[in-house]
């Protein structure tokens, strides 16, 4: 089977090892990461290499550890559960002698391992016995079949092991070609077949996913209804589940949740169709429908996507059946469907990840956000953005805007998910606090989107927004009540800014104030300062936090009647504390910023008031 389609991160400990580790990701692909105290040039510079490992092997990356096997195995152990959900997890020794796959053998490692060690002119030290003696591991059938009765996969390899001979059924060429001992009464029965077959403890059922379950149905349909149609029209064919390789239908329901819903069942992807291909198949239907014709422009929508999918040399093995308000109908194709030629098989329905990265700094970058950005094929964002994430977005296509095109890079990004990518859009800091998460959903309300745009899935990811990050590095600022107050009047009137900023001033506020100043802006940040003080002490706490998480970072704390504009740029958030905010110097020197909520005065505290 192949290794994950992911790409693996080379974790390195040593400039040594960075050397063997650049031969593997010219083989394998992916990214090193290193301590940079160790390895200072890995693509990626991580403060604790454990973490980098262990994040990785949970978003499902095959992780190539030059290290120590022991390393790697103390590392992981708390993090197995299921094998066959694991990635590929290898070992390679510094100097490429020794490659060792230690987990997820069966599930691409060992190949792997072996393409590794061919490579580096080592030994690929393979220890699952299946593949020792016979050169085949049973449970893991190649891409594009399925073993339906996997429990059996340990005893059958066992009395295999153990001298027993096996008997092929049905046509398998990759079966047939292994170094099993095979005889035609063989106690061992492997069984290649695309329907239902009764097994007995020493028989193995191969399914080959060559089928297509073609789908229609009205908007809104019953899911339960849609998934109970399905079942029976695989049962009345004489199908194995197993052997459904998609859902197919039409492209105007793509966002049907009903379709969706028996994809799901399945575990398999949806893949949709245009109308006008669909229709190219009409000489190939069993009943083809003037109705439907006249609804959606084909004349069939499930036997229509089930022959499309199979291709020109596949056919109909079942005409379409109906419930109340469901239609499907199963498609053969002349080949099984691999994961990547079912992925080129008609097109998905787009995903659209609107991801915040934080202020950049990869500790401060959730592993939501990270896995999103890993899912992705495409990349969506002001360049300097892209740039921060560059380390785990290798391979991906970049899509830069510059800064004011901002309904552009958005449109930009939908439009791309809508022919059926996914597609990261990227935002400093959180995505739906004064970035582009809010402008996607307006431009869904606007319109003027195309129809697979409107189709796509949507994910919001939150991520550390500015006043988060300066408030962290101040103390706790934010500590009681708070609001954030955008001073720039590109996008909202600047009469609305005063009023706001007078309000928080009269409410007695923490204020975040986003876009203090620009090189046209030098006026708003001294009004606000001068309201502000109208209704709060002189002394007040004003903290200045400029381009937090970066090498550059600077965190200064000044008085609210000393706040001067020339000390502020584009990059500063500035939070101005309430009345209440006060500061505290610590034993080393340190002085905090913090904004009382009244714990002190409560029962049980321990704490006076």
């Amino acid at each position: 089977m192949a290794a994950s389609a992911k790409l693996p991160m080379i974790a390195v400990l040593s400039e040594t090892g960075l050397k063997t580790a650049r031969e593997v990701q010219r083989i394998t692909g992916g990214e090193t990461a290193a301590p940079e105290s160790r390895a200072a040039g890995a693509d990626r510079r991580v403060d604790r290499i454990g973490e980098a490992i262990v994040e990785a092997f949970t978003s499902g990356r095959p992780v190539i550890g030059v290290m120590a096997a022991g390393s790697l195995i103390r590392i992981l152990a708390p993090h197995l559960a299921d094998k066959r959900q694991e990635p590929p997890v290898i070992a390679v020794a510094e100097d490429g002698s020794s490659v060792v796959p230690l987990l997820g053998g069966h599930y691409g490692a060992n190949d792997l391992a072996r393409k590794i060690a061919d490579a580096l002119q080592g030994n690929a030290a393979i220890t699952t016995a299946g593949d020792l003696r016979f050169g085949i591991a049973l449970d893991a059938p190649p891409d594009g079949w399925v073993l339906a009765n996997p429990q059996n996969a340990k005893p059958v390899m066992a009395a295999l092991l153990a001298g027993e001979q096996a008997q092929l059924i049905g046509d398998c060429a990759w079966l047939a070609e292994a170094g099993l001992p095979f005889s035609s009464d063989g106690k061992v029965r492997l069984m290649a077949s695309e329907s239902p077959q009764a097994c007995g403890p020493l028989d193995l059922h191969y399914v080959p996913k060559n089928c297509i379950l073609g789908m229609g149905c009205e908007r809104g349909c019953d899911l339960q209804e849609a998934i109970a149609l399905a079942t029976e029209t695989l049962a009345t064919a004489g199908i194995a589940p197993e052997a459904i390789a998609m859902a197919a239908s039409i492209d105007v329901k793509a966002d049907e949740a009903a379709i969706h819903a028996v994809a799901t069942h399945f575990g398999v992807a949806a893949q949709f169709f245009t109308a006008e291909r669909l229709e190219a198949e009409t000489p190939r239907l069993a009943s083809p429908s003037d109705v439907v014709f006249a609804e959606v422009g084909c004349h069939g929508v499930a036997e229509g996507a089930a022959l499309a999918a199979a291709g020109a040399d596949g056919s109909l093995v079942q005409a379409k059946r109906k419930s109340k308000r469901a239609t499907a109908a199963i498609g053969r194709a002349a080949q099984v469907f691999t994961k990547e030629r079912t992925m080129e098989t008609g097109r998905p329905r787009g995903r659209l990840f609107v991801v915040g990265i934080g202020p950049g700094q990869e500790g401060w970058r959730s592993p939501e956000v990270t896995r999103m950005i890993g899912e992705a094929t495409d990349l969506v964002g002001y360049s300097l953005y892209l740039d921060l994430i560059a380390p785990i977005s290798q391979g991906k296509t970049r899509h830069d805007f510059d800064l004011g095109k901002e309904e552009d890079r958005v449109r930009h990004a939908m439009e791309l998910a809508g022919l059926g990518k996914d597609v990261a859009l990227v935002c400093s800091g959180d995505a739906g606090i004064y970035a582009m998460a809010t402008l996607v959903f307006e431009l869904i309300e606007k319109g003027g989107l195309s129809d697979g745009a409107k189709r796509i899935v949507i994910a919001v990811s939150p991520g550390i927004s500015a006043l988060q990050a300066a408030a962290a590095r101040a103390g706790a600022p934010l500590g009681h009540d708070f609001c954030t107050i955008s001073l720039s009047d590109l996008l909202t009137p600047w009469e609305a800014i005063q009023m706001r900023v007078k309000a928080a001033a009269e409410g007695d506020f923490v204020i975040a104030f986003y876009n203090p100043v620009s090189k046209r802006r030098r006026t708003q940040l001294a009004y606000a300062r001068d309201v502000l003080l109208q209704h709060r002490p002189a002394d007040t706490p004003v903290i200045l936090a400029t381009n937090l998480g970066r090498p550059e970072e600077k965190v200064r704390v000044v008085a609210l009647s000393e706040l001067e504009v020339d000390d502020v740029d584009m990059l500063t958030v500035v939070i101005v504390g309430s009345s209440e905010t006060r500061t505290v110097t610590t034993g080393d020197g340190r002085t905090w910023v913090y904004t009382p909520r009244g714990y002190s005065a409560k029962q049980g505290t321990g704490i006076s008031a």
